[in-house]
């Protein structure tokens, strides 16, 4: 897949290739552009108290007033990062817009290896990573209602310059091209994150018993 971004360097180790066992835990990726509403849905997720292991990822980006470290995302300066690029501890990485952005070996694997389904969120370049890591993973695309109502929520984060917010706009139109590879779409409307959430539930559940026929079946 084509980067979208300007200045990213995507990367994953050649030793880090993973599979996950057909009757094994399940991997679900949760991706889409920036702004349109991951971390609203991660976070009330982990509010239901819905099962699953919550994947923290990792950035070197400025921590928000409303974000905490080791909850939202654990935040490294850039030295930090470069460390753990070195020491081979994250599954993929990338460098977007200045900072850096990656998953951390020790979110995922201890958990799978325990039998606990896993929920990650990361961009979109960061699925398709992740998706040659773990092919049977499960990534589900959040999509926004319209292109004004993604304007309007990136501006109203009031964390990014009018410079920042056209050039994430501009990546988000690149980001539409990778569609196709995502398994499935959800569109998070305002106000209805609820909604969102129980569409994620049933494509949970809808997999997970997948997974019992094809045990049934072995």
């Amino acid at each position: 897949m084509e980067a979208a971004h300007n200045n990213i360097a995507r990367t994953m180790t050649s030793d880090n290739r993973l599979s996950l066992n057909k009757t094994g835990p399940l991997l679900l990726i949760l991706s889409g552009p920036s702004g349109v509403g991951k971390d609203a849905v991660f976070n009330r997720m982990k509010q239901l108290e819905l099962p699953y292991h919550y994947a923290i990822t990792a950035t070197t980006r400025p921590i928000r007033p409303t974000e905490q470290d080791g909850i939202d995302y654990h935040f490294f300066t850039k030295d930090e990062f470069k460390r753990k690029i070195a020491e081979k501890q994250l599954l993929e990485w990338a460098k977007v817009y200045d900072n850096y952005y990656g998953v951390p070996k020790e979110e995922v694997e201890p958990a799978l290896k325990r039998g606990q389904d896993v929920i990650v969120k990361v961009d979109v370049q960061g699925a398709a990573t992740l998706k040659r890591l773990f092919p049977k993973a499960i990534a589900i695309f959040l999509m926004y209602p319209s292109e004004e109502e993604l304007a309007q929520r990136l501006k109203h984060r009031g964390s990014e310059s009018q410079k920042d917010l056209d050039r994430r706009l501009k990546t988000v139109e690149a980001e539409m091209k990778s569609l196709p590879f995502f398994d499935y779409v959800v569109v998070n409307y305002k106000d209805k994150l609820d909604e969102t959430v129980a569409q994620i539930e049933s494509i949970i559940k809808t997999q997970k018993g997948k997974t019992k026929q094809k045990r049934g079946k072995a």
